[in-house]
């Protein structure tokens, strides 16, 4: 039996992980999200995928959202590992409810004091907790 990357510990940290560079690679190429996806070498695992394309899909949508909580900030000014990490956050605390909300704000800002600059993990959380605040509130229920 093969066992899926995904259901593997540490798995989906990996998937944000190889997002955050299909993401930053596109950018830095000006190429299409989808196709520097597809030119991957090896196949990358579906979590990954269902970032990549659920970024793509919705981009302009998450881009305003993040611009409406980046107090001072448009998406175009900020770093663009920062723009890439928002996007995979907002994605998964828009459209994978199974993830949990800490889950999300806890790897972003890792992956941010990780990938970017000093000051990006207090941006990244600060941005994130308040789209989060919107998008997914935190109720007695939830976390």
């Amino acid at each position: 039996m093969t066992v899926n990357p995904v259901d593997a510990i540490g798995s989906r940290r990996e998937a944000r992980e190889t997002a955050l560079g299909v993401l930053y690679a596109a950018e830095a190429q000006s190429r299409d999200l989808l196709e520097v996806l597809a030119d991957r070498p090896i196949s990358p695992a579906d979590y990954v995928v269902e970032i990549v394309e659920g970024v793509a899909a919705a981009l302009d949508e998450m881009d305003q959202l993040i611009g409406r909580h980046a107090e001072g900030w448009s998406t175009d000014r900020m770093p663009a590992v920062d723009r890439a990490l928002l996007r995979i956050a907002v994605y998964e605390l828009c459209y994978q409810p199974e993830v949990p909300r800490g889950a999300v704000l806890s790897e972003v800002v890792d992956l941010a004091g990780e990938y970017s600059t000093e000051r990006s993990s207090r941006f990244v959380n600060g941005v994130v907790s308040a789209v989060a605040d919107e998008v997914r509130p935190i109720t007695s229920d939830s976390t």
